[in-house]
């Protein structure tokens, strides 16, 4: 087995394990419920992935859950109605 003939300083490992620091995550915000999501990946809140539904959530959960899931849905789906167009908005359209 191969032995090192001289050992290497406090600061050579350092450099060498200088990239192997942990990365914040990057995420994003699902358009449909304003949740935060990793990119690229399917909403588990909603379902939803670039505005199709590849998921049905609400088939998987339990009647209780089911109802409470619609009310926010419903909720969420009127804060988006609600609001008010701005001058910006208005020329978009």
């Amino acid at each position: 087995m191969a032995v090192p003939k001289q050992r290497h300083t406090k600061s050579r490992r350092n450099r060498r394990r200088s990239h192997l620091a942990l990365k914040e995550r990057s995420l994003s915000v699902c358009p449909k419920c304003k949740q935060t999501v990793l990119p690229h990946n399917v909403c588990q809140n909603c379902g939803y992935y670039k505005d199709n539904q590849v998921i049905d959530v609400l088939a998987r959960l339990e009647k209780k859950e089911k109802r409470q899931k619609e009310k926010e849905l419903k909720e969420a789906d009127k804060e988006q109605v609600k609001k008010p167009l701005s001058m910006e908005g208005l020329s978009k359209k």
